[in-house]
Formats: C-alpha cells, sequence, structure tokens
C-alpha cells in the first residue's frame, strides 16, 4: 500500500504539470481521494483495470475533465454529481456493475462519446437524449430487451447494440435526426420486429443485424430495403 501511495504521489505530481493522470491496473478498491490535490487542472483521468465500487459523491467537483476513463472497475452506480463535468468529452464506464444511468447526464452538453459496455443496464439511458455533440454511444453486452420510441431524440452518429435481449425497435428510431450506424448484432429481433421507416425513410447506411432470429438475406425483400441499399451504396461509393 506504501509503495501505491508513493507512485500516485508521483503521478500527481505530473498531473499538476500536464493535466493528465493515468493510474491503472494498480489495484486500487476507492477512489484515491488525494485527487482533489489535482482537481483544478486535471484535464484526463484514467483509473482503468482496478477494483474502484464508487465514485465520490462530489466528482463533479473535476470541472476541467474532458476525458474520464474507469472502465475494467466494479462500479455498481454512478452519481448524479457526474453530471457536472460539464467539459466532458469522453466517458468510458465499460465493464462494470452499472444497471442505470442518471438523469444529470442530460447536462454533458460536450459529450462526444460514451461506452457503457459490459455493463447490466435493462433500459434504454434516456438521460443521453437531446446531446447536440454526441458521436459514439456502446451500449453492447447490457441486458436491454427493447429500445423506446424516445430514442427518436438521440443525437448520436453511431449507435451500438450488439450482444443485448433487444426483441423490440420502436420504430421512431427512424427519426434520429444524425445516426448513420446502428449495429444490432446478436440480438432477438424477429424480421418483422425491423421498422419499415428505418429502412426506407432513416439516414441510417450502415445496419449490421447479423445474429438475430432470421436469416439477414431474408431483409432483402422487406419494404424499404432499396432506399437502405441506396444509401449503404453512397456512403461505400465515397469511401473507396
Amino acid at each position: 500500500m506504501g509503495n501505491q501511495a508513493g507512485s500516485l504521489k508521483k503521478h500527481l505530481e505530473t498531473a499538476e504539470k500536464t493535466g493528465a493522470l493515468n493510474f491503472t491496473d494498480k489495484g486500487l478498491e476507492k477512489f484515491p481521494p488525494d485527487l482533489v490535490k489535482v482537481v483544478g487542472n486535471l484535464r484526463n483521468l484514467d483509473l482503468s483495470s482496478n477494483k474502484i465500487g464508487s465514485l465520490p459523491h462530489n466528482i463533479g467537483a473535476f470541472k476541467m475533465l474532458k476525458n474520464l476513463t474507469l472502465s475494467k472497475n466494479k462500479l455498481t452506480s454512478i452519481p448524479e454529481d457526474l453530471g457536472k463535468l460539464s467539459k466532458l468529452e469522453n466517458l468510458n464506464l465499460s465493464f462494470n456493475l452499472i444497471k442505470s444511468v442518471p438523469s444529470s447526464f442530460q447536462q454533458l452538453k460536450h459529450l462526444k462519446e460514451i461506452s457503457l459496455s459490459h455493463n447490466q443496464l435493462t433500459g434504454f439511458p434516456l438521460s443521453l437524449l437531446n446531446l447536440k455533440q454526441l458521436a459514439i454511444v456502446d451500449l453492447s453486452y447490457n441486458r436491454l430487451t427493447s429500445v423506446p420510441g424516445e430514442v427518436g431524440q438521440l443525437e448520436a452518429t453511431e449507435l451500438v447494440l450488439n450482444c443485448n435481449q433487444i426483441s423490440s425497435l420502436a420504430s421512431d428510431i427512424s427519426k434520429c435526426p444524425r445516426l448513420k450506424t446502428l449495429r444490432l448484432e446478436e440480438n432477438c429481433l424477429a424480421l418483422d420486429s425491423i421498422p419499415t421507416s428505418l429502412l426506407a425513410e432513416s439516414g441510417v447506411s450502415l445496419l449490421a443485424l447479423e445474429g438475430n432470429l432470421f436469416d439477414v438475406k431474408k431483409l432483402d425483400d422487406a419494404a424499404g430495403f432499396d432506399k437502405y441499399m441506396e444509401r449503404y451504396t453512397a456512403v461505400k461509393r465515397k469511401l473507396d
């Protein structure tokens, strides 16, 4: 433990100068209270691959944070105070035991990427809706069973829902204003669960559906598939 404290002290000295602290795989069982010493200028914090079970209730004090990585810990919940990290752009909470996302996430106006993969979410996190800067939302490997109508307000360009238990998909997903990539592999969707509007009217140009309850080749005959293929081909042509 003494070595850990000494090592952290050195890291804190560096963080004071650089604004970045990387303290991964150190066996930490709690969020280091000494981090408060660099609260004013810490922009990047990586505490992944530890054993942290909870975050301090005043985590929102780290106002300068832009990148926060807490993957591969033992977090079961997220304090509401995290919503006060108004400059946060990238948040990685993958490989934890999180069951829900606080409503305060609606305040993360600069959030661009969030990973909540490999957790225990059972409901779609509605607090991620209407965040204008959001690009990538990864909710793969959770326990989601449906995608609700409110999802039409999601501003992300890529939504990853692979490896859940999703059997119903609200047609309003086709209203997502910026959604281009939708990954729904390894779920419980039947062919008639795929909304026609998603194929015919949405902006989605990459739809991944392998590993569901139907042969993806049957999608070729679905209403609106030709419109989807037009978008897919146009994007592919640009990339080529």
